[in-house]
């Protein structure tokens, strides 16, 4: 199963893909939010399609950004595609690294069990 992670910067996705890799998922990271090509997370066909997201107050916990909430609407803008379409949708300002870590397996096993009975 393939994973591709999205969402605005500071989310948690470059720490999510490195913990689902570690776990032996093929996972990756799509810089959707950086880009204007609406569907650029479509490009390798993932088999999920998880989408994190956070406010600015928590982003700028975890990083030191230059930025204000007005580039936070333009990169949910560049987001909306892929929220649209996202398989799992992940608020990540309250949840520590482990719990949204869970929530992807959790969700992965899910679709698997799923798809495994409807064979």
């Amino acid at each position: 199963m393939v994973v591709a992670v999205v969402g605005v910067c500071a989310s948690g996705k470059t720490t999510l893909v490195k913990k689902l890799q570690a776990l032996g998922i093929e996972a990756y990271n799509v810089a959707q939010e950086h880009s204007g090509i609406k569907k650029l997370w479509q490009r390798k066909t993932p088999d999920v399609l998880v989408m994190l997201d956070a406010n600015l107050q928590t982003i700028q916990k975890r990083r030191a950004v230059a930025w204000g909430e007005d580039r936070l609407v333009i990169q949910r803008e560049r987001l909306l595609d892929a929220k649209q379409h996202a398989d799992l949708f992940i608020q990540t300002d309250t949840l520590s690294q482990e719990d949204v870590v869970q929530a992807v397996l959790n969700f992965i096993q899910e679709e698997s069990s799923s798809w495994q009975r409807s064979r």
